[in-house]
């Protein structure tokens, strides 16, 4: 298996990037905008979502109902997502129907309609009322606002309710030029592609769109500044404790990242890790438990998430905090080391046979001007991990003086007191 790809920039700005994987029938076609939710002020908060639903509602050529039928026509399904810092809409099509997946998507993505803005108002002010209704999903952005207090990167994807209902149309279609611009997106496709045919099918059906072949439209975010380790609890009637906790963890373009991602294996990121094993196998604490890690163009995030109920809170938090004492002293044995390298070079191989996997790894690491390793560099770099390395990252990332912690639940009192089993507690 080979990374083999394809770059051409159009003089319009807008970057093509395929590779082709001729035992496939499929190809996977994604448009990768440069803009998210860390692009936004306060007053902006939730723009970057809405537009990506407004997208779906017609286009200069397209009707709402056109774009379903069109996709359900090809057998196909279209999506969209925004994150911190992209936006992604994508579809996997057969060979024969790229052309027109090409056309449909084009023509939302660069000439919207931007009809039908109340009724997708409403649906998302339903989106958020589900997400405060949702304690499991809401605790990770409590612990962002936590660890970047103040700054964008903090903020929840789905934005402010009142920015979401009351954002005129004049504001959101100029929130729209300003980022929907050639420069600032690229199209990935995998599969079953033709680099040279959609090359001048992109070509063709970008006549018109104004040019930006400088790049990104001049949207520079600011860089977080981590003040200090933060505590945030939100009183809800759960049946469980919804515990975040975690710290600033490392950019996508950190040499230390493939370090960082055998040391989540180890710690939480497998059923057979060690938070798992201890927390969930060996004392019943909970059904769900694990750590995770995410990177942004300049920070990242580390943290680990538990659920429990109210008489389990201390006990857990207390294994917890063990584990993070052994990590420290110990992040690692040689067998551990071994297993999570292979798990890992495991999980890319395996997920290198989807197109939809491919594509997405071509845009999002074009989009983030990351260099597009070839398989040999990414297992080469999981294999140069050492034991040193995960005692470096271990005493700088989780150091618990750094920590923040985040918790919803029915009593502050009770998490307060489970928080004396962890020295976060103090600094926090």
């Amino acid at each position: 298996m080979t990374f083999e790809h394809r770059l051409t920039t159009l003089d319009s700005g807008v970057r093509i990037v395929t590779e082709a994987m001729p035992a496939v029938r499929s190809v996977s076609l994604g448009f990768w905008i440069g803009t998210g939710s860390r692009a936004e002020s306060e007053s902006e908060a939730g723009l970057s979502h809405l537009l990506e639903h407004l997208l779906f509602k017609g286009s200069s050529k397209y009707s709402s109902l056109e774009i379903d039928q069109t996709f359900d026509g090809m057998g196909a399904e279209l999506n969209a997502g925004t994150g911190k810092e992209t936006t992604s809409v994508y579809a996997r099509v057969i060979d024969e129907h790229v052309p027109k997946a090409l056309d449909v998507i084009c023509d939302m993505v660069f000439r919207p309609s931007l009809d039908e803005i109340e009724s997708e108002r409403a649906v998302i002010l339903e989106e958020i009322a589900m997400y405060e209704d949702d304690p499991q999903a809401k605790v990770f952005d409590l612990l962002g606002t936590a660890i970047f207090a103040g700054h964008p990167l903090g903020r929840s994807i789905i934005g402010y309710a009142p920015v979401i209902a009351d954002t005129p149309v004049e504001e959101i279609a100029a929130f729209h030029s300003s980022r929907y611009t050639p420069g600032n997106v690229v199209i990935a496709a995998a599969g079953a592609v033709d680099h040279d045919q959609l090359v001048e099918l992109t070509r063709e059906r970008l006549h018109g769109v104004p040019c930006n072949a400088a790049g990104a439209p001049g949207l520079v975010p600011q860089a977080p500044t981590v003040a200090g380790p933060g505590r945030r609890f939100e009183r809800k009637d759960t049946e469980q404790f919804h515990v975040c906790m975690g710290g600033p963890g490392l950019s996508r373009h950190d040499e230390r990242r493939f370090a960082l991602r055998v040391l989540d294996t180890i710690f939480g990121g497998t059923s057979s890790s060690r938070l798992f094993q201890e927390v969930r196998e060996r004392y019943g604490l909970a059904y769900s438990v694990y750590s995770f890690t995410s990177a942004y163009q300049d920070s990242g995030e580390v943290g680990l998430y538990v659920g429990t109920r109210p008489d389990n809170v201390a006990e857990a938090l207390k294994v917890v905090g063990g584990e993070l004492e052994k990590l420290a002293d110990a992040p690692a044995t040689v067998d551990e080391l071994e297993r999570a390298k292979e798990n890992l070079k495991g999980r890319v191989l395996l997920a290198l046979e989807s197109t939809g996997a491919r594509m997405s790894r071509l845009g999002s690491e074009l989009l983030a001007q990351a260099p597009l390793l070839t398989l040999d560099e990414v297992v080469a770099g999981i294999d140069a991990v050492t034991l040193p390395d995960l005692e470096e990252l271990a005493a700088e990332l989780w150091n618990p003086e750094r920590l923040s912690i985040a918790g919803i639940g029915p009593d502050e009192d009770r998490f307060d007191e489970a928080l004396a089993n962890l020295s976060v507690a103090q600094a926090a």
